[in-house]
């Protein structure tokens, strides 16, 4: 039955993230189990919830004390919960609206993005800051890829190669972790990242661009093969 369930659930996107099958496989076991009352609408409410409680760490920890940073793990749990169960629970009861979820999703997980580098910013001191800044505009180039790859090819991914949101949270999670024990550690691990996202960005960017040019050729093909037919009937 659950293997029935995880097919009916992500029939719809392929994921190349290295935790998609454990991933998979929970979210299967989760979505049956969600009360009726608990509408998709509501599960995007708890994943925002979830964002609101990253921000709250980063300004508990500065104003209050370091250790409160831990609240973060919870809340990327949290986010995790309502951003990954949101489509797929209205997906399982025959309730999935593709361009609704697809804008609010969109719309969603930017809100979040600045949410943890509003965070951050709070957090960090100094010029450290504008890794914060860095960290969400390199966020967004990753999310403009994802829609101009759908938009060329009418495949939605969300998955950067074996990197995608689960993998980016856990990343992040560690990285809260490691500035509880070694205080100060986030602003270097904050610059890696970004450099990390920037390769990935750059990488994933001349794919796209591959894509755009091999679907221009494509498209003009087909143009052509279009008028032939046509003049030859005159």
């Amino acid at each position: 039955m659950s293997q029935e369930i995880n097919k009916k659930l992500f029939e719809d996107r392929k994921r190349t993230n290295i935790l998609s099958v454990p991933e998979q496989k929970f979210i299967s076991y989760l979505v049956p189990r969600i009360p009726n009352t608990i509408s998709s609408d509501g599960l995007t409410a708890i994943g925002f919830l979830g964002s609101v409680m990253i921000l709250g760490s980063f300004l508990l920890a500065e104003y209050v004390a370091r250790p409160l940073l831990l609240l973060g793990i919870v809340g990327f749990f949290v986010q995790w919960f309502g951003d990954s169960l949101d489509g797929r629970i209205a997906f399982y009861r025959n309730k999935s609206r593709k361009w609704y979820g697809f804008a609010l999703d969109i719309v969603m997980d930017w809100i979040s993005t600045v949410m943890i580098g509003l965070g951050y910013v709070f957090y960090a001191p100094g010029d450290f800051k504008y890794s914060g800044f860095a960290l969400v505009s390199l966020y967004g180039w990753a999310m403009i890829i994802s829609q101009l790859r759908y938009r060329i090819t009418d495949k939605y991914t969300i998955d950067a190669g074996v990197m995608g949101p689960t993998e980016i949270r856990v990343v992040i999670c560690a990285v809260l972790l490691a500035e509880v024990l070694f205080p100060g550690s986030i602003n270097y691990l904050v610059i890696g990242i970004c450099a990390g996202l920037f390769v990935i960005n750059c990488v994933d960017t001349k794919k796209l661009l591959h894509l755009g040019d091999l679907k221009d050729w494509e498209d003009k093909a087909r143009k052509k093969e279009e008028v032939v037919p046509h003049e030859a009937e005159l």
